[in-house]
């Protein structure tokens, strides 16, 4: 209870009491404190942010290899981005050469590095192969936070995570366009790219995949279970022309043709006729006489009343009733014409009967 009032009471109140009180600090002490204390302050080292030290990939893609400054990571939206992230601006070629990308690609490391690698050491060959050399990479599209396809819900896609590249030419050095999907484009240059992609990446969508990479070369390096790997790009021929080529044109110094006149229509004479316009037909083979000769229908024969005119005898007159067809009959009246009595077709179905009936 003492403990507690000489918290709660002042220190007046307790002067009045006969309890000790603490003595003062001194000054000198109180002034070594705050002196201690400003110098601990002004002492004390500021840490600095450690920033993540360079992977493996980073420090094997040098400028030798390829013009990619590194770029901060990308976090979001969702799970797009990455880390390890580069701009690959050029690829640099072992003969000190650049090939540059346009426009530059926003890539993780490793992609560029792939990239890299599948330019110098298979591209390159290839346009020495032609005569010439690689210039510049058309680059259709690298990091873009997007679904598969650009359809909405579907799967994030490998350039969400700046996985993936697509590629839509190669340009040369002498002028020359190497468009991968062009039909027009030599068929065994087409299959030596698309050998050299599928085995350096995991995924190649082209034509005839699935509809959307019908213009582009697809490319990108997701990991799938038990290394599986996907590459579907079609080489298609060049396609065969619509429509034959007309004739040419006749020529100016060619003679004019003669026209001839026959039962009232004008042709064109033929070659024989102007030759031999009187010549005699030439007689055809009794053969072939005998196949064309069609034979005439049978007549009916003439009635018995035609044959009497035709002979002069009298014909009789069927318009004027006989006695014998005058009487009536004891089973049909003459007044009364007989009139056949249809057969309703009662046992078929209802949608028959009206064809039959």
């Amino acid at each position: 209870m003492v403990t507690l009032a000489a918290l709660v009471m002042p220190a007046a109140a307790l002067a009045g009491t006969g309890m000790p009180l603490p003595q003062p600090r001194p000054a000198a002490a109180a002034a070594t404190d705050g002196k201690d204390s400003k110098q601990a302050g002004e002492a004390a080292p500021v840490t600095p942010e450690t920033s993540p030290a360079p992977s493996a990939c980073r420090l094997a893609l040098t400028d030798a290899v390829a013009i990619a400054p590194s770029i901060p990571a990308i976090r979001g939206p969702g799970a797009c981005g990455g880390e390890d992230l580069v701009r690959l601006e050029a690829v640099v070629l072992p003969d000190g050469g650049r090939v540059p990308v346009k426009p530059a690609a926003t890539l993780r490391c490793t992609m560029a590095a792939a990239v890299a690698d599948w330019i110098r050491t298979d591209m390159a060959p290839l346009a020495e192969g032609l005569g010439s050399r690689v210039s510049e990479l058309d680059n259709f599209d690298s990091f873009e936070c997007r679904g598969r396809n650009r359809v909405a819900g579907a799967k994030l896609s490998e350039h969400g995570r700046a996985n993936a590249l697509d590629v839509r030419a190669l340009k040369f050095a002498n002028g020359r366009t190497i468009d991968l999907t062009d039909r027009t484009v030599e068929r065994d240059v087409r299959e030596k790219v698309l050998g050299s992609v599928c085995a350096r990446f995991t995924t190649v969508l082209g034509p005839g995949s699935d509809g959307y990479h019908e213009n582009h070369i697809h490319l990108d390096l997701i990991q799938r279970r038990n290394g599986y790997r996907i590459c579907h790009w079609e080489i298609y021929d060049s396609m065969a022309a619509v429509a034959p080529p007309l004739p040419a044109e006749r020529p100016a110094e060619a003679p004019r043709r003669e026209m001839v006149e026959q039962g009232g229509k004008t042709s064109e004479a033929s070659p024989e006729r102007e030759t031999a316009p009187f010549a005699a037909p030439q007689a055809r083979p009794a053969a072939a006489m005998s196949a064309d000769v069609v034979p005439e229908p049978r007549r009916r024969p003439p009635s018995a009343k035609a044959a009497a005119k035709a002979a002069g005898k009298p014909v009789k007159d069927s318009s004027k009733p006989s006695p014998s067809a005058s009487a009536p009959s004891s089973r049909f009246s003459a007044a009364k014409p007989m009139k056949r009595k249809r057969k309703r077709h009662s046992d078929l179905p209802p949608f028959l009967r009206g064809l039959f009936n």
